[in-house]
Parts: C-alpha cells; sequence; structure tokens
C-alpha cells in the first residue's frame, strides 16, 4: 500500500522573512559597531593605554603597553615548575661527598663491623647492615681516574686498573691463569683453578656430561665464584649465572666480576639462607669453592637442595673430587680426602640425589623430579626429617634448618613437582608453572600475559626519553629495584645486557619465583638497607613505585644514597612514580650532582603517574677533595 507523506512548501511564510531580516541587520550593525570601536582604541597610544587600564586586570607575565613599532617576542619559558609544588616549610637534604679512602664501602659487608660478630660457621661475613646512627650521609665517589668500563663483549677480557686498583690477585692467582696485569689494565684469560685451559674448554666438559645446548638449563648457580668467568662464559650459551663470594682476602673478587659486566653479588654460605626462592635454578656449580658441604650434617647441600629445580643438577669440581689423583698437590692425606668425599656422597643420598657421573675433576649430580619415591624412603632413612610446613620461599634473614625441603605434592610419579618448564627461549614468554598452578596470588595468565605487553611500551618510551637505554651496548648492567614480574628484563632480552631484578621484600606479593621460571635472575632486598654490592656495579637503574612503597618505612634521602653509591658515574636512573613523590625526589636528587628532568607517562600527560630521568654526573674522590678544599678556603676567606 501506498503511503502518503505531507510534503513541504518551497516557499517560506511572509512573517518568517520578516522577522530574518530584522535579525541579519541587527547584526550587521553590532558588527560595525565593535570595527569602529577597535579603530578608535588603536588610533593613539595615549588613549588606547587610558583605555586598556580601565577595562583590563593587570597581568603581571604579559606587558601592558605594546609599541606597534616593536615586535612582540613570545615568552617560552617555564612560569611553573616542579620545584614550585613542593611545601615551602619542607627542607630539603644535603649529602657532601664521602672522602675518598669510602670509594669501596659496602655498609652491609664492611670488614671492620664484621668483627664483632661471631666467626662460627662464618657468620661475621654474613650481611650486618649499619644501625641509623652508624649509616653515612655522604655520596661515595669514584676512584680517581676512573673510567667508563669496556663495552661487552670486550668487557669480559678487560677492565680498567683505575677503577678496581687491586693487584692482589695478579699475584696470588698468577699461576692459576685467574687474572693478570698489562698497561693500565687487567686482563681476564678466563682461567681458573679447576680449569688451567681455560672456562671454555671448561664448559666444554660438562657439556660432554649433561646438555647445556637444548635450552632446559637455563639459569645457574655459581658458589664461591672467584671473579666468575664461569658465569662469563656461560653467556654466550644463553645461561644466566648468579655468581656470589663473600668479601674476602682475595680482594675484590666480585668486584672484578661486575665491572667485567658479569653478574655478581656479596654473599656466603653461613647460617641464613640464600636470597633465592625455591626451585629457582636448573643448575648449581661449586669449582674448589672451598664450602664444607659435608659439615654441619649437610646443612649447605640441603640448602642447595631448597633452591634447586626439579631435575636440576649439582656440580663439584676440586676437593675432594678425584683425591686419588690430586692429594699430593691438595696437601691432604688420602684417608682425609677420602672421608670427606663419602660423607657428600651420603648427604646427596639422604637428599635423594641421584650421581649421574664423575668423569676426571668433575661429578655431578641431579635432583629428583618428585618426592614420590623420597618419602617412601624415609620409613628407613629418618634423616634428614623433611621441613615442616614453612614457606620454602622465604629467604631474607631466614634462618636454615637442617631439613629437606618439600617439594609440591604431584598425583604421578612422572610428574614434575611445581609444574614442567618450557626450554629456553620459548620459556620467556610461557606462562610461568607458579602463575599456571594459581601460586600467586592476583596473578593469572592473562594478567601475566598483559603484563608482558605493557613492559614492551613502556620500554620503548623509555628509549625515546634516554638515548643511552636506546643506544645497545652502553649499559650492560641493569637493577630493577621493583621487578615484579620481570617485565622491563623480558623487553630487554634482545640487547646486550642483564637484569638484577629485585623483588623487595616488602613488596604485596612474593614474585621472584616467577622470574626465575621466565629464566631470569634476582634477589630478595629491603630496601631501607644497603644493596650487598660494591659501588658502582650498575650502568642503569629503574625504581618502579619504589617511594611509594617504601613510604614512612625509611628516609627517601637513605635509598636515594644507596642508589647513588651502585650507579656508575655517567649512568641514569629511570624513576617512575606518582608527580608529587617524583618533585620530592627530584629536589633531593638536584643536588647530588644528577642532571633530572620530569616526562610524561607513555599514555600521555593526563596520567598521575610520571617519569623523572637522572643522569648522574661524572665526578671523582680527587674532585671531590679539590671541591671540599676550595669550598673551605672560601670559608675562611
Amino acid at each position: 500500500m501506498a503511503r502518503n507523506f505531507p510534503t513541504l512548501s518551497p516557499q517560506l511564510p511572509c512573517r518568517t522573512r520578516r522577522a530574518n531580516l530584522v535579525y541579519l541587520t541587527a547584526v550587521a550593525a553590532l558588527c560595525g559597531l565593535f570595527y569602529f570601536l577597535g579603530i578608535w582604541q588603536h588610533s593613539a597610544d595615549t588613549s588606547a593605554a587610558v583605555f586598556s587600564r580601565e577595562a583590563s586586570p593587570s597581568v603581571p607575565c604579559i606587558p601592558q603597553l605594546r609599541n606597534r613599532n616593536r615586535p612582540i617576542v613570545p615568552d617560552f619559558a617555564a612560569h611553573h615548575r616542579a620545584e614550585d609544588l613542593l611545601p615551602a616549610d619542607e627542607s630539603v637534604p644535603s649529602f657532601p661527598a664521602c672522602p675518598s679512602n669510602f670509594s669501596e664501602y659496602t655498609p652491609c659487608e664492611d670488614v671492620q663491623r664484621s668483627l664483632r660478630f661471631d666467626r662460627d660457621r662464618l657468620m661475621y661475613r654474613e650481611r650486618h647492615c649499619p644501625d641509623e646512627s652508624e649509616k653515612l650521609t655522604c655520596r661515595i665517589p669514584a676512584p680517581h681516574g676512573y673510567k667508563l668500563p669496556f663495552r661487552w663483549p670486550e668487557s669480559r677480557q678487560r677492565a680498567w686498573f683505575a677503577n678496581v686498583p687491586h693487584k692482589e690477585l695478579t699475584v696470588e692467582k698468577k699461576n692459576q691463569n685467574w687474572v693478570r696485569f698489562e698497561g693500565g689494565r687487567f686482563i681476564f684469560p678466563g682461567g681458573g683453578t679447576m680449569f688451567p685451559n681455560g672456562a671454555d674448554a671448561y664448559i666444554d666438559d660438562i657439556g660432554k656430561l649433561i646438555n647445556l645446548e637444548d635450552g632446559s638449563i637455563r639459569t645457574a648457580l655459581d658458589t664461591g665464584c672467584g671473579v666468575a668467568s664461569w658465569g662469563a662464559y656461560l653467556l654466550s650459551r644463553n645461561i644466566q649465572a648468579m655468581s656470589f663470594a663473600p668479601r674476602d682476602t682475595h680482594e675484590a673478587q666480585v668486584q672484578f666480576a661486575l665491572e667485567r659486566g658479569v653478574p655478581a653479588l656479596l654473599g656466603v654460605f653461613a647460617s641464613k639462607r640464600l636470597p633465592y626462592p625455591s626451585r629457582a635454578f636448573d643448575m648449581a656449580h661449586c669449582s674448589r669453592c672451598l664450602i664444607p658441604w659435608g659439615q654441619s650434617d649437610g646443612l649447605y647441600l640441603m640448602e642447595i637442595d631448597r633452591v634447586l629445580r626439579p631435575g636440576g643438577y649439582w656440580i663439584l669440581s676440586g676437593p675432594p673430587i678425584n683425591w686419588q689423583r690430586h692429594w699430593k698437590g691438595w696437601k691432604r692425606t688420602r684417608d682425609d680426602l677420602k672421608a670427606e668425599q663419602d660423607k657428600i656422597e651420603a648427604v646427596a643420598s639422604s637428599l635423594c640425589w641421584k650421581k649421574l657421573v664423575q668423569v676426571g675433576d668433575i661429578a655431578v649430580w641431579q635432583k629428583p623430579t618428585n618426592h614420590i619415591h623420597c618419602k617412601a624412603g624415609r620409613k628407613v632413612v629418618k634423616f634428614p626429617p623433611f621441613c615442616p610446613s614453612r614457606d620454602p620461599d622465604l629467604a631474607w634473614y631466614t634462618t636454615m634448618d637442617a631439613c629437606l625441603t618439600q617439594l609440591p605434592q604431584v598425583s604421578d610419579v612422572r610428574e614434575v613437582a611445581g609444574g614442567g618448564l618450557a626450554k629456553w627461549p620459548e620459556r620467556l614468554n610461557s606462562v610461568p608453572p607458579r602463575v599456571r598452578e594459581g601460586g600467586v596470588d592476583g596473578v593469572t595468565g592473562e594478567r601475566f600475559r598483559e603484563d608482558s605487553e605493557v613492559w614492551k611500551k613502556r620500554v620503548w618510551h623509555y628509549k625515546s626519553l634516554d638515548y643511552q637505554l636506546a643506544d645497545k651496548g652502553r649499559y650492560r648492567n641493569l637493577l630493577d629495584m621493583n621487578a615484579f614480574l620481570g617485565g622491563l628484563a623480558a623487553s630487554l632480552v634482545d640487547d646486550p645486557v642483564w637484569v638484577m631484578n629485585v623483588v623487595p621484600v616488602e613488596a604485596p606479593v612474593n614474585t621472584l619465583g616467577v622470574i626465575y621460571e621466565r629464566g631470569f635472575i634476582g634477589t630478595y632486598q629491603n630496601w631501607c638497607e644497603a644493596m650487598s654490592t660494591y659501588p658502582r656495579t650498575y650502568d642503569f637503574i629503574h625504581a618502579n613505585a619504589v617511594f611509594s612503597l617504601y613510604k614512612d618505612r625509611c628516609k627517601m634521602g637513605d635509598i636515594l644514597l644507596e642508589m647513588d653509591r651502585i650507579l656508575r658515574p655517567e649512568g641514569s636512573i629511570i624513576f617512575r612514580d606518582d608527580v608529587d613523590v617524583l618533585v620530592k625526589i627530584k629536589s633531593i636528587i638536584d643536588g647530588m650532582q644528577y642532571d633530572t628532568r620530569i616526562a610524561d607517562h607513555e599514555k600521555g600527560p593526563h596520567e598521575r603517574e610520571k617519569i623523572l630521568l637522572a643522569s648522574k654526573l661524572y665526578w671523582t674522590a680527587a674532585a671531590a677533595a679539590a671541591a671540599e678544599e676550595k669550598h673551605a678556603e672560601s670559608m675562611a676567606d
């Protein structure tokens, strides 16, 4: 059925046309009035000035009088600064330079302080941090003549003497090919006590016993690492080693490792757990590391068992392995060495480890993939008992117990406790077993994937802000102070860098185990204390919401001083936090010889979270001393 729609007349009513004509006439009259008014206003400078003063309020930043013969120069200067947001009554602390003899100060491993503590089981070499009254409030200087380290991979073989001015190891380890001094620099041939042919050849020998090439081994622990040549040469095989050694009579071992661009921390087997989660490492290694593995009922091997993943390997070379050949050179008796090896074998067996092979100077044990058979055997072998139900990932000032850490339960002997790991590099982006099994509060597989995508965008933004981070090879040693799931490290995996991923002990969720399952390394840390590392360890530091996390826990200045201590000259920091927090940080660090600027969030200027970039200026002990002398002279005048 056709519908009839009303039609509109093309003719407007006469009344409407008259109304429009009146409207147009009024608009034209008003336009003409304001046009002539404008001409009159600018017809004479005096009358214009009078009119302007009477009709307009005074605005300080805009000139009130304008001269038609003088060009107007735009003012692009900032009239609102971040510092202006600080409360007027809030004082900014000042941190002068420390004396030059503090250039290698490590607060929690200070040699003089350690002498106050018990020497039993090397407890005096553990972390012993200064109390509030002992803390330094000055900035640690670099030694005179300090230079930027060589770029990786050249740094694996070379380091400047001025950066680590110690020749003791070149004398003490002269015959073991550790390090030698040539022309103002140290040369690292890659040798070690148990690998005179070099670390590469030694790793090749290990590779004949276990598979180092298929990606099943990604993280390793090197105990008593020396100058970390083992870890340095594993890196070319896509294996990241966490190397550690105590600050001992062999001066600057860990410092040499870090100067070479190799991951390392100060640490010791004593009375406390190592600061790593359970089931972290695919492989652990000791090459003549001088740790008494059989003593204290095998306590230290029990700690190795805690941090080894199910199916992980423990490798031992040096005394007492192959004692039949070396006992004279080691200046020990056959009976003594045989008893030591028998004790190690017994402890390993009690942990349900299987000895895979012993060839020449190298022995390899493997941890079981689950504890089904081990629990059945406990009906016969009573020691060590399984640990009571205590969090196995708790490892910050946590006392070691003589017990066997229980693996997560499985229903079948072929299952891997805690879930199987993908091989590297698939492990990088696969949902980690701890997340997959629901073991991390608030973190699901979907959130894990979202976090990975977010950090790809953030790192791209960082590189657009920090040209040194974008310059591949400029930075080598990186520190992420609040790593969460390791997204920063994952987004930099193709750059020639390594990242020390820190999970603060105050973080709402313990995610360090997830970071290790992704194939990265890291440690626990309380940022109200100093880190177990030498000054000038890192080229770049990332601080994501660290100061919001530690608000009201400790002083902002103390954390900034520690960051300054462990950052190299001409290194940089990216702070990511609420804008109010960043303004306070900027007010302090501007007085610590840094160039700083606040930049917008990657999503734009409307986000409260901002980014503060801080670049540390170059200065050394001698320059600081000269500045102090000049200041003292000016005060005297």
